[in-house]
């Protein structure tokens, strides 16, 4: 089978959505299928394009058996509404512009959602090369960009809205990465034998437990800590203040070094914070490959899942629960709603209310000194992924839906 996949973002940038694509791609191969990702050229998060790319409006590129189209794109940093919906758009048209007559006679078309623009390209493909257009999406938009207050509920989110379900409407098939988001749109009255969920999941052959990485322990002046980490987007998303009040209330414990790893909109503003309240137990770390986050992940001894209290954040799942529990490594998760019911069933988190750092610190305290509970968390991790959020299964089960049409 022919397959091509456009998406706004692709490796070598890091995050959920490219590590996602880029694994269910390369099993797609293996499994005997030409694989054709439509992508822009990378600079997530920080807006800045490497110098490989630098005045280059095309590049054709073989990542393990992947023909990967990168196209011009209007690049920013992940901060301003009005900036990054430009560059949004750019490739939307660039996309279309560029690569479409590049791929020959494909027999499925998926587009992953975010972004939102995405999708009209996909669908464009989808109506010219007369393939079927399946639909991917991780994200409920416009709805999260109303709940987290980017936007505000009138004309212009009535208008995104009815073009959301004219997309539904129209794919052959509709992917969606929680149960929560297959029960949204089959409410909204989508056909729910074509809407089907195949939730994120992890790639064991990165991801698996190991030994603390001894130069990074020593880089960061980790030795002799307790190291409580988060890895991941700084946005309003995960309200990462509420983590700062649980590092300064657990600064008289000298042995806790809270890690922050990773870019967004928020960490500016965090970093602020920490100087202007003098926090002495956090270190900001840079965005880091996508080959070292296992090493951090595994150089921790708590690793932290936030999410900011709205009620649309019920039906996500992040999808760096499955790597953390891959690594065997604690969790504390202040989060309700799917997520949470996941990470109580593996029996590898405790989970508190979000936003609640009183409950976060408290978790965080009661694992460090119930050394029974750490023991317990690291091992029910590893074997609860293998079983239910294997990867190689999740790709399997998604070219077996595919294939159906």
């Amino acid at each position: 089978m022919k397959i091509v996949v456009i998406s706004h973002f692709f490796p070598p940038e890091i995050g959920a959505p490219s590590a996602r694509l880029y694994e269910m791609a390369r099993l797609w191969v293996e499994l005997g299928n030409e694989v054709h990702v439509v992508t822009c050229f990378p600079n997530h998060p920080t807006g800045i394009i490497p110098d490989k790319y630098n005045g280059l409006k095309y590049k054709y590129e073989n990542m393990d058996g992947i023909h990967v189209h990168r196209n011009y794109v209007y690049a920013t940093p992940n901060k301003g509404f009005i900036k990054k919906t430009l560059g949004h758009i750019s490739f939307m048209f660039s996309s279309v512009l560029i690569s479409m007559k590049k791929i020959k006679k494909p027999d499925v078309i998926i587009t992953s959602s975010p972004t939102f623009f995405s999708i009209f390209s996909g669908y464009w493909y989808s109506l010219i090369k007369r393939a079927p257009f399946v639909l991917e999406i991780r994200d409920l938009w416009p709805a999260a960009m109303i709940e987290l207050g980017v936007m505000k509920k009138g004309v212009m989110t009535n208008i995104l809205e009815k073009m959301e379900l004219f997309f539904y409407r129209k794919s052959k098939k509709l992917i969606m990465v929680t149960k929560s988001f297959k029960e949204n749109v089959v409410s909204r009255g989508i056909d729910d034998t074509k809407v089907h969920v195949i939730t994120n999941g992890v790639n064991q052959e990165l991801f698996y437990p190991r030994e603390k990485n001894v130069s990074l322990i020593y880089k960061y002046g980790l030795n002799n800590k307790f190291v409580i980490s988060y890895v991941g987007a700084h946005g309003i998303s995960q309200n990462l203040s509420v983590i700062l009040k649980v590092a300064k209330s657990l600064e008289s414990d000298k042995d806790i070094q809270f890690i922050f790893i990773g870019e967004g909109a928020e960490k500016d503003k965090l970093k602020k914070i920490v100087s202007e309240q003098d926090i002495s137990n956090v270190t900001f770390i840079d965005s880091q490959p996508k080959e070292m986050i296992p090493e951090f992940y595994n150089s921790s001894d708590v690793c932290l899942i936030p999410l900011k209290n709205i009620e649309l954040f019920k039906t996500f799942i992040p999808s760096k629960m499955f790597e953390i529990m891959a690594c065997g490594v604690p969790i504390v998760a202040s989060l309700e709603g799917e997520a949470a019911a996941i990470l109580n069933d593996s029996k590898a988190a405790v989970v508190v209310k979000p936003d609640n750092s009183e409950e976060i610190m408290q978790a965080i305290i009661k694992i460090k000194h119930d050394r029974d509970l750490y023991e317990r968390l690291k091992q029910n991790g590893p074997a609860f992924v293998e079983q239910n959020y294997s990867r190689k299964n999740l790709a399997k089960e998604y070219l077996e839906i595919i294939s159906e049409i």
